[in-house]
Order: C-alpha cells, then sequence, then structure tokens
C-alpha cells in the first residue's frame, strides 16, 4: 500500500507540473468551446442546457488527454518496477478501454470545436455507437478467454458462474459507463470529483485482493485525476472533454470488472447511473411519447432547472458519491 500511494503522490506531482502549460497550449491552439449552442442524440438543440453553461464559452477542452498520456507512460514505466509486474493480459484490457474510448471521445472533441466542417468527420451516432461496442467487446472476450472472468460476485451468495453470457454482460457495463460518465461531466468538477471518490475505493478492493497488480494503475490514475480536479473546480479552468469522461467511465467499468464486483461497481459509481438514468427515461419518453418526462436532463441539468446553484450541485453529488463508494465497498468487502 505504502508503494501505491507513492505513486499516486508521483502521478499527481508530474500531473500538476504538465497542467499549466497544457493549458497554455490548448489556448495557444484554441481546443477551446467556440459556440453557445449544443446538440443532444437526436440533433436538437438544448436551450436549456444553453442557458446555464453559455459563460463556459472560450474554456479549454481535452484536459483527459493529458490525463491518458501521463498515466499510460507510468503504468508502462512502473509495470515490474515495483516487483508487481501488472499481468499482459489485464495490462491489455486496461489500456484498449483507456486508450481506445479517449480516441473516440477525442475524435468528438475535434468535431465539436470544429464544427463538423471538415469531411473527415462524417461518422453519425449510431456509428460512434457500434465503435463503442466492438471495443467493449473485445475488451469482454479478453476477460472472458484470456483472464477467465465468467462469473459476478453477489454477496451472500459468493461467485455466481455466467458463462459466455459474462461477456455480453461485461459489454454492456464499459459502453454504459462510458456513456454515463460523458452526460455527467457536465458541471464543473462533477464527473472528476466523482471518479476520484470511486478511485479511492477501489483502491481499497484491489488492496485488498491477493493480486494487487491492478493497483498500481489504480493509484497512478487517482493522482493524475486529483490533480486535473484542483483546476477543474468551480470555475473551470480546464474541462476533461469527451477525450476525458469517455475513457475514465469505460476504464473506471473495466477496473470493476477486473476485481470481479460488478454489483459493488454499480453501487460505487452510483452517480453516474443516476445520471445516465434519468437521460435515458427522458430520451425513451421523447421517442415512444413525443414528450418529455423531466423538465430537463440530466439530473444534474434538473436541478439548475430547479434553481440549484452549480457548487451546491457539485458538492451534493461528492457528498452523494461517497456514500455510494463507502456502501459499495461493503458491499465488496463483507462476505
Amino acid at each position: 500500500m505504502v508503494q501505491l500511494l507513492g505513486l499516486t503522490i508521483l502521478s499527481a506531482f508530474i500531473t500538476a507540473i504538465l497542467l499549466v502549460p497544457f493549458i497554455d497550449f490548448l489556448y495557444r491552439i484554441k481546443f477551446q468551446r467556440q459556440n453557445q449552442t449544443t446538440k443532444d442524440a437526436f440533433n436538437k438543440r438544448t436551450p436549456i442546457f444553453d442557458k446555464f453553461n453559455a459563460w463556459k464559452v472560450g474554456t479549454p477542452v481535452g484536459g483527459g488527454l493529458l490525463i491518458i498520456v501521463v498515466v499510460t507512460v507510468l503504468t508502462l514505466w512502473a509495470d515490474g518496477l515495483l516487483g508487481v509486474n501488472i499481468e499482459p493480459w489485464t495490462l491489455t484490457v486496461i489500456l484498449i478501454g483507456f486508450v481506445g474510448f479517449g480516441a473516440l471521445g477525442f475524435y468528438d472533441d475535434i468535431k465539436k470545436l470544429s464544427g463538423g466542417k471538415n469531411s473527415f468527420f462524417g461518422l453519425r451516432l449510431r456509428h460512434k455507437f457500434i465503435i463503442q461496442w466492438i471495443l467493449a467487446l473485445i475488451i469482454a472476450l479478453i476477460l472472458y478467454t484470456q483472464l477467465g472472468y465468467s462469473f459476478i460476485f453477489i454477496r451472500g451468495i459468493g461467485l455466481v458462474a455466467l458463462g459466455i453470457l459474462s461477456v455480453p454482460l461485461a459489454a454492456f457495463v464499459i459502453v454504459a459507463f462510458a456513456n454515463a460518465a460523458n452526460i455527467t461531466d457536465g458541471l464543473d468538477g462533477l464527473a472528476s470529483g466523482l471518479f476520484l471518490i470511486c478511485l479511492v475505493a477501489f483502491l481499497g478492493i484491489t488492496s485488498s485482493q491477493i493480486d494487487q497488480s491492478l493497483g498500481i494503475f489504480v493509484a497512478i490514475l487517482m493522482g493524475a485525476v486529483g490533480s486535473f480536479l484542483y483546476f477543474n473546480i468551480y470555475k473551470a479552468r480546464l474541462w476533461l472533454g469527451d477525450v476525458g469522461s469517455m475513457s475514465l467511465g469505460a476504464t473506471l467499468a473495466i477496473i470493476g470488472l477486473l476485481t470481479g464486483k460488478t454489483l459493488a461497481l454499480a453501487v460505487i459509481g452510483g452517480v453516474f447511473v443516476l445520471e445516465i438514468g434519468s437521460s435515458l427515461l427522458q430520451m425513451l419518453s421523447k421517442k415512444f411519447r413525443g414528450k418529455k418526462l423531466f423538465p430537463a436532463s440530466p439530473f444534474h441539468l434538473l436541478l439548475q432547472y430547479k434553481g440549484w446553484d452549480e457548487p451546491k450541485i457539485v458538492m451534493r453529488a461528492w457528498l452523494l458519491g461517497f456514500f455510494f463508494a463507502v456502501l459499495g465497498l461493503y458491499i465488496a468487502l463483507v462476505r
């Protein structure tokens, strides 16, 4: 545990040093939100979101890119250095999710910032969704065929074998969390603060298991996200962007799957589940009922619509995330 905490401190220190010049670099290349209008999954305007976020135009996007680079380099450097080698296939699935979903999110960021004028940006929503599923299925197949993850832990029962059904379940969890994180990243510090809480919980879980190699990655990622959060809290100097939110969301799901604590993952990431659940219900209501179920979605936007200030929503979401994390740890550790 001491070595893992040392890696967290090292990662936080390196990320903190690089963040200011990285922010300056994003300003120089104008990698910033350029307009006050956004569109939803149905390619329709989102006036409620724009009303509360118009003042954020000009804030640099893409902080997740620095997190991906720093964490990937440090993980590869630390692998083997501490005498606890990360199992090759474990490292493979982590990096496929971490870098692969990050690349897809980076594509989205460039498309948004360019206005989609370049012909290169021809992928539609369904195409990107298919790519997400392809990446997730590759990861799920490796988990099943190479690492033997074909079970789910249920408190009070123990390990329940799922067989080949574990593949679509794992893929669904990865895709769901990638999109849940993307949806949650709408307020300054909201998603990154919740990620940090979840990572602390999973560091506790990995430390309690015999194979602690996964803890190396979790510890490094925790440090990088912590330093990023300093610049992401209200009023943010830098946003995760889709490159960060999709990457971290998918990676959180993979960490949960690798620990064998899928149900605990759903609880520890309970706020992310709440956010995507509210958005999904809203989308289904629009599609099948022709009208909204809520005045606004996801849940954090509904609270803004009701008159809650942004910092109040974020801090109370962190508090809720803390209680979810404690409950998830209880589920994961008590047999």
